[in-house]
């Protein structure tokens, strides 16, 4: 009976020993190292890139006219429509002609009288020159009658002018158009008296196609820009400009650069640079805000790196790593100032051949081993994954 009694008791310290044993075991065992981590790159390489800037820019009309009366009347017409394109020529007002065609009669009224009287002193003139040579007559009466003919001839070349001035005047009382644009509304209405030299237009005139637009650089970018033309490291780009529009859709037109004034501001420290761009459907208007998109040199060494390979620390140095000898992660300091698309241009800190790594920077370490692929590769298969599974049952039939 006794016996009967012990055995479970001994049974179960066996099992419990047997736990212990297998428990230490367990702790003994050491945790898998972690897998190296794959790091993809790109071998960057030197080549032509054309340094795009972008830059804030006002429209302005290619052309802009004041309509201004150049002489003094109550307007009888309006002859134009508000809005609507004019053309250089088209009479736009119609000031009251009366007074004016009145002038215009009186002139050439004048102007006839002149004439009969020069003819009159040139007839005496020339009856006086053959008696004056057989001293028939006084010299001095030949004389008084050549001067008289000579005064008359003078008097009708003024008269003449003044009838030239009267039919300028005249054709003024019709208000032509200065140039060819579209035309603003109308200041001054049908009935109301009007001036020469008066200080408010009628209207104003403005042709939008082309049309400038004024863009503004500081001018600080320029003189970098002009050194680094001077240095040789770069050259002129084209003029060619885009723009993209206040609602940032892209101008389906592109322009050209004009000039740039040779003065800065002193108000805003820039210099204006002035675009133009064909308008054909009017799209833009004068005063609008757009900003400009054009290349003003081109260098020849530039490198370019995705901007998903750049790094930047608080201070705003960038950084980049790459794959190092061993295939070890190195950390490198670079210039890199300007964008180029979707890729920042490295000026310094590159040279070409290196490889950038560019996907899983986030398990990257300085001077730590990694698995370097080309970027956009396939991921390497996982250790335990699927492939492994069944490796290791390859394994085992070929070991059965």
């Amino acid at each position: 009976m006794r016996s009967s009694r012990r055995a479970p008791h001994k049974y179960v310290a066996l099992l419990l020993a047997g736990a212990a044993l297998s428990l230490s075991g367990c702790g003994e065992k050491k945790p898998p190292a972690p897998p190296t981590p794959e790091a993809g790159y790109v071998v960057v390489q030197a080549k032509s890139v054309a340094m795009m800037i972008e830059l804030p820019g006002r429209t302005s009309a290619y052309e802009t006219s004041d309509v201004r009366p150049q002489v003094s009347g109550v307007i009888q017409a309006r002859l134009f429509t508000e809005g609507s394109i004019v053309h250089k020529g088209e009479t736009l007002y119609q000031i009251d002609p009366s007074l004016y065609r009145a002038s215009v009669n009186q002139a050439q009224a004048n102007l006839q009288s002149a004439q009969a009287s020069r003819e009159a002193a040139v007839v005496k003139a020339d009856r006086y020159k053959p008696l004056a040579q057989m001293q028939a007559v006084a010299q001095q009466d030949y004389t008084d009658a050549l001067a008289a003919a000579r005064q008359a001839s003078a008097s009708v070349a003024q008269n003449a002018a003044a009838l030239d001035t009267a039919r300028i005047n005249l054709r003024f009382t019709r208000v032509p158009a200065p140039i060819t644009g579209r035309i603003s509304r109308s200041l001054f209405t049908t009935g109301a008296l009007v001036t020469s030299g008066q200080a408010d237009p009628l209207t104003t005139i403005q042709r939008l196609d082309p049309i400038y637009v004024d863009v503004q650089q500081s001018s600080s970018d320029l003189l970098a820009l002009r050194q680094s033309l001077a240095s040789g490291g770069t050259t002129p780009s084209s003029t060619v400009v885009h723009l993209k529009l206040e609602n940032g859709s892209d101008y389906p037109f592109a322009g050209t650069v004009e000039f740039a004034e040779e003065m800065v501001d002193p108000a805003t420290g820039a210099v204006t640079l002035r675009a133009r761009f064909p308008n054909p459907q009017g799209l833009l208007l004068p005063g609008m805000y757009v900003r400009a998109e054009f290349s003003q040199a081109t260098t020849h060494n530039g490198i370019l790196v995705p901007q998903a390979g750049v790094s930047r620390d608080m201070q705003g140095h960038a950084t980049v790593m790459l794959v190092g000898p061993d295939n070890k992660a190195v950390s490198r300091a670079i210039t890199a100032d300007q964008t180029v698309g979707d890729s920042w241009l490295v000026t310094s800190g590159l040279k070409p051949g290196d490889k950038v790594i560019v996907e899983g920077l986030g398990k990257v370490k300085p001077g730590k081993p990694i698995q370097p692929v080309p970027a956009g590769s396939k991921p390497l298969p996982a250790p335990g994954g699927k492939n492994a599974d069944k490796a290791d049952k390859a394994a085992g039939h070929s070991a059965g």
